[in-house]
């Protein structure tokens, strides 16, 4: 089954996943078992080896049904990018087939009450001793933290930054549930604390002071990448029902979408979905090609992609009115994952101060 068509079958239950506050464990095995968790991994490693553009296609067709599904496809594959490209052969014989078959479930730890949008600031700390790493701290906000086998958690070494592997079944780890949160509130999410938790040295990833410059970078471009094209998917979603709305929907003898200001809403959002869709191809082609400017292209995208996501589940919201209020309204739903998704990796003033230094690239 292509992903399109496994989305769409999934799309008649999506929202009781939102209401419930959890994608149910059998649509995660199903997920998995269709070769779409960590599915840009290479053959050799256990993944489908998908290239940029398909991965995108992948994170569209499921954003378009559930931003909270969507958002395990991405978690997944910024713990599995980051093993495959700063993990030891060990560690990557160890955890990618794993992750790629879903046997393991992973979650990116990073933020802090004191440490969100500047991860230099994490407290958690990694001390080394004799062939062992004791972690302490507590992280906010982890996706499907709930139900994750391992965590990849950004600390401090003597005040240099580190990423560490800490599997969820450690003594010391402690997960709490987080629910009735604004959106993506089926993606299980956590806080998770990690008192004086030992695991070996073997589970540190890249040498001490790569942590964030390296490992969790490495992380956060394979995030920004797959939640720009699940924007998409979710901005053509909210577009195709508030146009068919206008188009079906007759008040006092007039279709909605006969009237001026209905077909201007659209016009708009239609513009605002082509544009995110055309940047988020430039932005896998330039990962295609390996070109020195793909991570810029890649914040573009994503900042692009996440406004056209709130604007057009905004516009859709007032083409259907009341009924995009109602308790199970798919336009309701993603107009809350939207206004997430103009925060998670990387808010949108932080993108524009990145945009704003690669502009200067511009001078003539």
């Amino acid at each position: 089954m292509d992903s399109a068509a496994f989305a769409d079958s999934l799309r008649p239950d999506a929202a009781d996943w939102d209401a419930r506050g959890a994608v149910p464990d059998d649509v995660v095995k199903a997920l998995a078992h269709a070769g779409f968790l960590a599915a840009d991994l290479p053959a050799a490693a256990g993944g489908a080896g998908l290239a940029p553009a398909a991965l995108g296609e992948l994170c569209a067709d499921i954003g378009g049904v559930c931003s909270s599904l969507r958002a395990l496809v991405t978690v997944q594959g910024m713990v599995a990018a980051a093993v495959l490209r700063w993990g030891t052969a060990g560690q990557r014989s160890h955890w990618l087939p794993a992750l790629a078959r879903g046997d393991v479930l992973a979650g990116f730890a990073a933020t802090e009450p004191g440490a969100g949008s500047d991860l230099s600031a994490v407290t958690t700390s990694a001390v080394r001793e004799a062939g062992r790493v004791r972690v302490r701290g507590r992280k906010l906000w982890v996706t499907f933290g709930q139900v994750a086998n391992v965590f990849l958690v950004l600390a401090a070494d003597a005040g240099r930054p580190v990423a560490v592997l800490v599997e969820a079944d450690r003594p010391g780890v402690a997960v709490e549930p987080v629910r009735g949160q604004l959106g993506l509130r089926a993606a299980r999410l956590a806080h998770v604390r990690f008192d004086d938790v030992a695991v070996p040295a073997d589970n540190l990833l890249a040498p001490s002071g790569f942590g964030l410059s390296h490992v969790v970078a490495t992380a956060l471009d394979h995030g920004r990448f797959t939640v720009a094209w699940g924007c998409v998917g979710l901005a053509e979603a909210c577009l195709r029902t508030a146009a068919g709305h206008a188009a079906d929907r007759v008040q006092g003898g007039v279709r909605l979408a006969d009237h001026q200001v209905v077909r201007a809403l659209l016009g708009r959002s239609l513009a605002d979905v082509t544009a995110a869709r055309a940047v988020c191809a430039r932005a896998a082609a330039l990962r295609e090609r390996g070109a020195p400017d793909a991570v810029a292209g890649t914040v573009l995208a994503k900042y692009v992609a996440a406004g056209a996501a709130a604007g057009v589940a905004d516009r859709a919201g007032q083409v259907l009115g009341a009924a995009g209020c109602a308790e199970d309204s798919l336009v309701g739903r993603f107009f809350r994952d939207a206004k997430v998704m103009r925060i998670i990796e990387g808010a949108d003033e932080v993108a524009e101060q990145q945009l704003g230094g690669y502009a200067l690239r511009w001078r003539p």
